[in-house]
C-alpha cells in the first residue's frame, strides 16, 4: 500500500509539474521561472495542507524528492518545447521566423493540442492530490467528522493550481472553468464516505476516478457552474 501511495504521489507530482511548467512557458518565463512555477504547482497544495495540520516544516521540505522531481520535469519540459520551437522555426521560413520569436512561440504553444495536454495533466494531478489530502487527514489521528478530510482533500488538490495561476497573473482556474474545484470536492466526499466501508485503497481509487470522470465530462460537454454576466 505504501508503495502504491508513493507511486501515486509521483504521478500527481509529475502531472502538476507538467501543468505548471507549460503555463510558465506560455507566459514566456525563463527556465528558472518555468522550474519554480512547476515546483510550486506540484508541491504547493501539500504545503498548505501540512500547515493547516500543524506539520512543520511541510513534507515538501522534509522529503524533497517530490520537489526535486518537479524541478527536473519542469526543466525537461522547457528543453523539449524550446528545441521543438527552434526546429520548427528552422524548418519554416528560416532565420527571420526565429527572430520573430515571441509571436511564433505563442502560436506554437497555445494550440488545441497544448490545451488538451494541459487539461489532462491538471486533471490527473487534481485527482491524485485530492485523495492524498483526504488520506493525510485520516493519518493525522485527529477527532473530526467529514469536513476536515474533505477540506484538506480539496485544498491539496486545488492549492497548487491556485498558486500557479496567481503567480502567472491569471484569474485562478478553479473559479472559472469546468467544475474544477467542484470535482475535487465530490471526489473527496466520495472518498470519505467509502473510507470505513470499502477500505483505504478502494476509497482513494474510487475518489480519484470520480474526479477524473467529472473533469472530462465537464470538459467534453463544456459544463460550468452558474455565473452572473452583464455587470
Amino acid at each position: 500500500m505504501e508503495y502504491m501511495l508513493f507511486v501515486l504521489d509521483l504521478i500527481g507530482t509529475a502531472a502538476f509539474a507538467l501543468s505548471g511548467a507549460m503555463t510558465a512557458v506560455r507566459k514566456q518565463m525563463d527556465i528558472l521561472g518555468v522550474m519554480i512555477l512547476g515546483m510550486v504547482t506540484a508541491v504547493g497544495g501539500g504545503m498548505i495542507r501540512d500547515l493547516i495540520l500543524g506539520i512543520t516544516p511541510p513534507q515538501a521540505f522534509r522529503e524533497p524528492v517530490f520537489a526535486l522531481v518537479s524541478l527536473v520535469i519542469s526543466a525537461l519540459i522547457f528543453a523539449v518545447l524550446f528545441f521543438h520551437v527552434v526546429r520548427k522555426c528552422r524548418d519554416g521560413s528560416g532565420s527571420e521566423k526565429l527572430v520573430a520569436g515571441p509571436v511564433f512561440w505563442e502560436q506554437e504553444i497555445s494550440g488545441e493540442r497544448f490545451q488538451q495536454i494541459l487539461m489532462a495533466a491538471d486533471t490527473l494531478g487534481l485527482a491524485v492530490f485530492t485523495v492524498a489530502g483526504v488520506r493525510a487527514a485520516y493519518d493525522s489521528r485527529m477527532e473530526f467528522g467529514y469536513f476536515l478530510p474533505v477540506f484538506l482533500g480539496t485544498i491539496t488538490g486545488v492549492g497548487g493550481g491556485l498558486l500557479r495561476d496567481m503567480m502567472a497573473g491569471d484569474r485562478p482556474y478553479i473559479f472559472v472553468k469546468h467544475v474544477y474545484a467542484s470535482a475535487s470536492i465530490a471526489g473527496a466526499v466520495l472518498c470519505c464516505l467509502m473510507w470505513e466501508s470499502a477500505g483505504e485503497q478502494w476509497a482513494m481509487l474510487t475518489g480519484a476516478l470520480a474526479v477524473i470522470v467529472m473533469r472530462f465530462l465537464a470538459i467534453h460537454f463544456k459544463w460550468n457552474l452558474p455565473r452572473i454576466k452583464g455587470f
